[in-house]
């Protein structure tokens, strides 16, 4: 019992796991603005804006930043951690989301021209393309897990 003791009183990961929270619940009421319907999908999925991979890694940063000092080797992982996940979820899975774009145009273009010369079959359905962030979202999500982190840092006890 001591284990979830301890896990429910580790201030970084709560505060990780509020700047993930908060940046799913702004990216759903920001995807509900715009669509003009509530999409529960955004509240666990990837990508959009802001990033809360961005924002978790940030919030992440900041608590091991505020609990053990920068020139801790928490804080040194937290930093490193957070450069790799903010350039993957800027570069790479923004990469693999324009190509899933890409794919899924071809086959519904081999669908629609199934006269005898163009019969493919396909058994995937259409791919995921929000699955990257572009540099403003990575910016904004990182803006909110900072704020996230120091006020999280300063309430928890």
């Amino acid at each position: 019992m001591q284990y979830l003791n301890d896990l429910i009183h580790n201030r970084m990961l709560i505060t990780a796991v509020l700047g993930w929270a908060v940046a799913q619940v702004v990216k759903t009421i920001i995807d509900c603005g715009i669509n003009k319907k509530i999409n529960i999908e955004r509240l666990v999925g990837s990508g959009g804006m802001p990033s809360c991979h961005s924002s978790t890694v940030c919030a992440l940063c900041v608590g091991a930043g505020m609990e053990y000092g920068l020139d801790s080797s928490a804080f040194a992982l937290a930093a490193i951690l957070a450069i790799i996940v903010m350039y993957d979820a800027r570069g790479v899975r923004r990469e693999t989301g324009t190509q899933a774009e890409i794919l899924n145009q071809m086959m519904d273009f081999f669908r629609l021209h199934e006269n005898g010369e163009f019969k493919l079959e396909f058994n995937q359905e259409q791919l995921k393309v929000l699955i990257g962030h572009t540099p403003f979202q990575v910016i904004c999500g990182a803006v909110l897990g900072i704020v996230v982190g120091i006020v999280s840092m300063n309430i928890l006890p």
